[in-house]
């Protein structure tokens, strides 16, 4: 199955006995709900069970790479796609965001021996964000490269972390 975005799948891969946490940032409510809903989708389409996805909310991108831990740790999942969307504004509040979040989901991979898979926008416009969500007309939703990402990684992966 390919996947616009992510390129051909090299491989055909069964998501129905995988749990999968979404947590996701509040902030941008219709970029975010629109992304979780493309995730979602997705990982239907690879037979992740509607009961095995778990979704929760936290206030903003900052808190996603704590919220990501606990997905682990209170859902027991196999893999967590943390979902936000920064959008660069007039100060250097954006850059801060951006590295502290995409550094500490990283770190987290390595410290929890599982997959998390980057689901945050870093956009320079809001305009860029819409389309990302494709919520402008003719765009992809990133949302269901992230869901087909988690679904790769547990299947071809688990047993080996």
């Amino acid at each position: 199955m390919a996947v616009k975005g992510l390129g051909e799948i090299d491989g055909t891969y069964d998501g129905s006995q995988i749990r999968v946490g979404i947590v996701h940032a509040r902030w941008n409510r219709e970029i975010i709900d629109a992304l979780v809903y493309g995730a979602i989708k997705q990982l239907k389409k690879y037979n992740v069970k509607e009961e095995n996805i778990i979704i929760e909310s936290v206030p903003g991108a900052y808190e996603l790479p704590f919220a990501t831990k606990c997905m682990f740790n209170k859902h027991n999942v196999d893999v967590v796609i943390p979902i936000g969307c920064l959008i660069k504004g007039s100060t250097m509040h954006f850059e801060y965001i951006c590295d502290a979040v995409s550094s500490q989901l990283m770190k987290l991979q390595f410290e929890i021996n599982k997959p998390v898979i980057f689901g945050v926008l870093t956009c320079l416009t809001e305009e860029q964000a819409l389309q990302r969500a494709a919520i402008s007309p003719g765009m992809h939703n990133h949302g269901e490269d992230w869901g087909a990402c988690a679904v790769e990684m547990v299947c071809k992966w688990k047993g080996y972390y």
